[in-house]
């Protein structure tokens, strides 16, 4: 019999444990172990199979265990202790508070996906995580964030795998009465609704849930109410389920339904609405125009709030194809701009953000998120190289490297992702369970010890696969027995190598498998055998992947390798933090350049994992040969199969004669001691460097204190600044045609060129209807090895002559000196770009002039 409604009955608690509902409601216990502990203690088998959520355990344990310890003293003053170490948490000054910078009240951050824990599974992968992980380091260290994102009430998807391999979605509805949000609402207890004005007359409406994650405060949109029609209710269904209009609609909410819901929270909360906000990839992109909107609505006009607010604006992008930017028909979009929507926004302004060149050009968010943006950035050092290169079309003239996109390398959330047993080893030997800022290398630390911790944490990994790979049999056999060969999968002692992450076919699943007999061999080696923990989900339209997934499972399932060998499904966060402190090696193979960060081998690292990786993403910028092992790109073979096949070969040939050799060489204790070499300087030298707390950082340093201070320059005076940046741009591009150098004079080398000359420049410029201190003249000058092109460059800015030093024309005189410092091939030329105080840099315009 199936139930016409489902709902969630709150436990209710004795008094004496009344703080362990203040302590569940409060998503810190996600990251704080010592709060984990305590739900743990309520009932282990519980807690287990409910992958560590506290609000479903205290839902399903027996009322006479939860009055049992109401009666045990020392237990209830150990919840009475963490619920007093909350609230100082939630209240003591921390890092942010400490900072000497004008740093920003509050900073909104909006993302369509976060995940922070498997009891609030509103993530797919690597973006939500990576969001969840930004909050949790940014409560960690007082950063004041209010993040919005939408609420799915059937989050991404569960992935089961049918007998013959090909992956089956599912879309439980989840009940947000039993997960760790509460409705936001107003003093007098009615919820706060947020509204969106539709075509043909529809009317949007959003109640808001709140999250609180440790100090940060988390706002999701959610559309399935009643005020809503049957087909609006849906808007908020499921996280990428939706394609075209539906997707549309989801980015309106979160972008601009977003805004609204934070400036509700911040008057509610009494807290200080944000000055600086962040979209994380260019799904939020909507929220600037939000703000143009209301900044309109104060006199403004649209392109004196766009400087505004592309002051106060920080866009990161995360992928490094096309392919993966949201874009719809121009058409669709503007029919719900020429709407109500946005009060004062004419919807040509708002279709000029996001419209592509040339024919069958559509609307981009990623291109309305960059032009919105004063501050972009990539998600690695490489990623950051390759987005210049992908977005070099927008600031044309100018070289990649002077594209505005800098990068920040992610991180990942130590206390999250490093295991309970290697926190709590940091803090018997080395004296604190942060594992980021203790001595791996202290003598105090003995390699056999974290040999044994680094064994525990596999040996929990093979009982944790066993256990999924019996109750995965059992859900596509139902009434049936498990077969034997379950419980003999894996090994505890054998090198563990692990594969877990989303599947489409750049991250090449099934590199693996390129040549079965040689895997075969590798799985099976009677002196040094190898196993495979694997794990992800294809998006549910993305065929290919499911492809992928079935051909890996079907290989796992041979006989003679099923025991070293196995796909675990419905890849989530309890999952992950099993598996990755669980294996020896991380293993990551995609096509370089496609993976912008990939930070699941930074979470393995955290807990002395080492990379076996493609140099893309963040491994590129951090392998230092002892940390792990490189797999050489074969960028220069002739077709994607011959790539695969030498890239492959070069895969199984690290592992048998490097990564497997150094493993099972033991000394007479048994311990790998070069292995443990590698694990400890993993540990000493990635452990700072990936922890998210490190990218927060960066992000407040170099991105969120300048925007704050871009925009208080713009706003102040009733945002004069603004108006007069509004009004000098706009006079610089109309007057920009008849900008040019007309001829550059040169002298002062001798005949042959010695280091140490000096190269003296004069430059005439037409400057049309500019004057000088409109334009800043540049030489540019650097190495140049055959062609047109210059390496090395540097630029130099030429002074502006008197005016009555003009040539007759009316061309403007420009003159500097280069000093000749280095022997090789020279080149130079001349360029005009516009200049104020005000501009982030010479490319913001997008204008230059360049001697012919």
């Amino acid at each position: 019999m199936k139930a016409i409604r489902k709902f969630t009955v709150r436990a209710v608690l004795p008094d004496a444990l009344s703080a362990l509902g203040e302590l569940a409601a409060n998503l810190r216990w996600s990251w704080h172990e010592p709060t984990r502990e305590l739900f743990a203690h309520i009932s282990p088998e519980i807690w287990n199979r409910l992958e560590h959520d506290p609000i479903a355990l205290l839902g399903e344990v027996a009322p006479e265990r939860l009055e049992a310890l109401a009666q045990d003293a020392a237990y209830v003053g150990a919840v009475i202790q963490q619920r007093d170490e909350l609230r100082a948490y939630l209240s003591e000054p921390r890092w942010y508070q400490g900072l000497e910078c004008d740093k920003p009240p509050a900073i909104g951050y909006f993302s369509p996906e976060f995940g922070i824990a498997a009891a609030l599974p509103q993530y797919s992968g690597g973006l939500g995580i990576l969001a969840g992980d930004h909050l949790k380091s940014a409560s960690d260290l007082g950063v004041p964030i209010v993040a919005v994102g939408l609420f799915y009430r059937s989050g991404y998807f569960s992935q089961a795998i049918a007998n013959d391999g090909w992956q089956l979605e599912s879309y439980p509805v989840l009940d947000p009465d039993g997960l760790p949000l509460a409705v936001l609402r107003r003093p007098d207890g009615s919820a706060v609704q947020i509204t969106l004005a539709l075509p043909e007359g529809r009317t949007l409406h959003a109640r808001v849930w709140q999250a609180a994650v440790g100090r940060v405060r988390l706002l999701l949109l959610d559309t399935d109410i009643p005020d809503n029609s049957d087909e609006l209710r849906h808007v908020t269904d499921r996280l990428y389920g939706g394609a075209g209009e539906h997707r549309l609609q989801q980015e309106l909410l979160l972008g601009i339904g977003g805004v609204r819901a934070v400036n509700a929270w911040s008057e509610l909360a009494g807290k200080p609405a944000p000055e600086v906000f962040h979209t994380n990839e260019g799904h939020a992109g909507f929220l600037g125009v939000e703000r143009i909107a209301s900044l309109i609505g104060e006199g403004l006009t649209f392109a004196q709030a766009l400087e505004l607010v592309r002051a106060g604006t920080v866009f990161t992008t995360h992928t490094p194809v096309p392919a993966g930017i949201d874009r719809f028909e121009l058409d669709v979009v503007e029919r719900y701009l020429d709407t109500d929507l946005l009060p004062g926004v004419d919807a040509a302004d708002v279709l000029a953000l996001g419209r592509e060149d040339g024919q069958g050009a559509k609307f981009n968010m990623a291109y309305m998120g960059l032009r919105l943006a004063r501050t972009s950035n990539g998600v690695s050092r490489l990623h950051g190289e390759v987005s210049r290169a992908m977005f070099s079309g927008l600031w044309p003239g100018f070289d990649t490297e002077e594209v505005p996109i800098t990068s920040v390398t992610n991180g990942v959330h130590a206390p999250t992702w490093t295991d309970p047993r290697l926190q709590g080893l940091a803090w018997e030997r080395l004296g604190s369970a942060d594992t980021t800022a203790v001595d791996w290398l202290s003598p105090a630390l003995s390699d056999a010890e974290l040999w044994r911790v680094r064994g525990e944490m596999r040996a929990q990994l093979v009982a944790d696969a066993r256990e999924r790979t019996a109750s995965a049999w059992r859900g596509q056999n139902p009434g049936g027995r498990a077969p034997a060969w379950i419980d003999e999968l894996l090994d505890p002692t054998v090198l563990t190598i692990g594969f877990a992450r989303r599947v489409p076919t750049y991250k090449r699943l099934t590199l693996m498998l390129h040549d079965r007999e040689r895997l075969r061999s590798l799985l099976l080696h009677p002196e040094r055998p190898v196993q495979l923990v694997i794990a992800g989900k294809s998006h549910p339209a993305d065929d290919e992947g499911k492809r992928l997934i079935q051909e890996l499972v079907q290989f796992a399932a041979e006989p003679d390798v099923r025991g070293r060998i196995v796909f675990l499904p419905d890849y989530d966060i309890a999952m992950a933090q099993t598996l990755y402190p669980g294996t020896d090696v991380w293993l990551n193979n995609p096509l370089r350049p496609l993976e912008a960060c990939g930070t699941s081998g930074m979470k393995a690292a955290l807990n002395g994992v080492l990379n076996l990786s493609i140099l893309d993403g963040w491994w590129s910028e951090y392998f230092d040969g002892e940390n792990g092992w490189a797999i050489p790109s074969a960028d220069a073979a002739a077709d994607g199969a011959e790539r695969d096949r030498l890239e492959a070969e070069a895969l199984y040939d690290l592992i048998e004669h490097q990564v497997a050799p150094r493993f099972y060489e033991r000394d007479d204790t048994g311990v790998p001691r070069r292995w443990m070499q590698s694990v400890r300087h993993t540990l000493a030298t990635l452990s700072p460097e990936l922890s998210a707390d490190r990218m927060v950082r960066e992000y407040v340093e170099r991105l969120y204190c300048p925007a704050a201070a871009a925009e208080a320059a713009l706003s102040a005076q009733h945002a004069d600044a603004a108006r007069a940046l509004a009004a000098w741009k706009s006079r610089v591009r109309a007057a920009w045609p008849n900008v040019s150098v007309e001829h550059v004079e040169s002298g002062g080398v001798a005949e042959v060129p010695q280091v140490g000359d000096e190269l003296h420049l004069r430059a005439h410029i037409g400057l049309g209807e500019l004057s000088a201190e409109d334009v800043a003249v540049e030489v540019v000058y650097g190495r140049s090895t055959g062609g047109d092109e210059l390496s090395d460059v540097e630029r130099l800015q030429l002074q502006a002559e008197p005016a009555e030093q003009s040539t007759g024309d009316g061309a403007r005189l420009f003159t500097g000196t280069v000093q000749l410092g280095r022997a090789g091939g020279f080149g130079y030329t001349v360029r005009v770009v516009p200049a104020h105080p005000l501009l982030s840099g010479a490319a913001e315009m997008g204008l230059v002039a360049v001697a012919e």
